[in-house]
């Protein structure tokens, strides 16, 4: 039984120095970090453009190697083979095949990871759904917009079930309607699924919603490490909320808390998030059911995802129903013929009537006269066909009688037939 708490990534000193032509350090990406995600939980790295951030995932990835320093990403190091079967990536730009639909894409990405083809059907119209792409899932993914092009790059991460799912920039390019999908399926994950999620986002608002620990990044260093509530929370301070008050409780608060030598900082409304209003006011528009095109919203968790059963499992039964569906007794065929040589008498009769014969047309139950053989029979037959080609001298090459071609060349020339 694996402990909760142990490490599904971490690195220790790790380095990355990027060199010019003269093996000279140009750029210091990535300085000595130390990082430690633990099983089960959702980790925000943060940080501006240039700070490291995918320059760590692509070496977590085995993408880049390492200057100095170590990796360990599910107990192996991250170029094992094995380890890659457990991780599920989205980068920053969803590079996929232009000329591929959805469909087409899912089920590649499928039979990379070995999938069955009945288990790989399943999933993929389970991700499409889930993805809100079954309407466009025909379409090229090369006319995808921005957005769509996010969704199909998520479930082609999710198509594997993995242990670990690294997201860089998840949701750029989405609606905020696809924002709030993407962070309400990284929090379903994590929560029933127990997967633990790396995410990479500039949006602060989404890390903030949905990772319980977050890193920030500068000059490739950790500058500040720890839990959301921790690094936000500002412990000289008390918040109280409660029902509306009137102008003479507010005066009487703020008379108590002189005699207690506090101040009264700020009295104001509580007010929405402009995501929830939104939100909100999308949703009542939703009922009166708009037509629209594009993405539709994202439907139910794929069931892949939502089944609490092993994955191993799945696959052996889907195998083993694979195998069943084979060894179902199909139509009766016509038996084989005999492979037998034919018969002295046989050849020598087919040779009179000038019959191509071959072994596999004929049965008997001795082998050829050495005098006659099978190419005694074929030799016979080119002599046959010359002969027809001679007999036949008012037949130009192109097959016409000579008396209709000439007539057709009062008229138009004929077309080749």
């Amino acid at each position: 039984m694996r402990e909760k708490n142990q490490s599904v990534v971490q690195t220790a000193g790790l380095t990355k120095i990027f060199r010019d032509f003269w093996y000279r350090p140009r750029v210091v990406a990535v300085d000595r970090l130390n990082l430690d995600i633990h099983r089960n939980e959702v980790f925000g790295l943060l940080g501006p453009n240039g700070s490291g951030k995918t320059t760590t995932i692509k070496m977590l990835l085995g993408l880049l190697y390492p200057t100095r320093g170590r990796i360990n990403i599910l107990g192996r190091a991250p170029t094992d083979v094995i380890v890659k079967d457990r991780i599920g990536y989205l980068p920053e730009e969803s590079y996929l095949y232009r000329f591929l639909n959805a469909r087409e894409t899912l089920d590649y990405y499928g039979q990379l990871f070995r999938i069955p083809r009945p288990e790989r059907r399943r999933r993929v119209e389970q991700l499409l759904e889930m993805v809100g792409l079954t309407r466009e899932s025909r379409r090229r993914v090369g006319e995808y917009s921005k957005g769509m092009a996010r969704r199909i790059g998520l479930a082609q991460a999710l198509i594997n079930d993995p242990d670990l799912l690294i997201l860089d920039e998840p949701t750029t390019g989405l609606d905020p309607i696809g924002t709030r999908e993407i962070k309400d399926l990284v929090a379903f994950l994590n929560r029933e699924k127990k997967k633990t999620i790396l995410l990479c986002s500039h949006l602060l608002a989404d890390v903030e919603d949905v990772c319980q620990r977050v890193m920030v990044m500068y000059g490739g260093r950790t500058q500040a490490l720890g839990s959301v509530r921790e690094l936000l929370s500002q412990k000289d301070l008390t918040q109280i909320t409660t029902d509306k008050l009137d102008e003479p409780t507010i005066q009487q608060i703020r008379q108590i808390l002189e005699q207690q030598h506090k101040h009264l900082v700020d009295v104001s409304t509580p007010s929405d998030r402009l995501e929830t209003f939104f939100l909100r006011i999308v949703r009542e528009a939703q009922k009166t059911r708009p037509s629209t095109s594009g993405a539709a919203s994202g439907g139910r968790i794929a069931e892949f995802l939502a089944d609490s059963e092993p994955q191993g499992e799945r696959l052996v039964e889907s195998l083993i129903s694979a195998a069943a569906t084979k060894s179902q007794p199909i139509a009766p065929v016509a038996p084989p013929l005999p492979t037998e040589e034919p018969t002295k008498e046989i050849i020598e009769e087919l040779v009179r009537r000038k019959v191509p014969a071959s072994s596999e047309d004929i049965p008997t139950e001795t082998s050829p006269s050495p005098e006659v053989t099978t190419e005694t029979v074929n030799r016979g037959v080119i002599e046959d066909l010359l002969g027809a080609s001679s007999r036949n001298k008012n037949t130009d090459p192109r097959g016409l009688n000579r008396t209709e071609h000439k007539a057709s060349d009062d008229n138009e020339p004929l077309i080749d037939r």
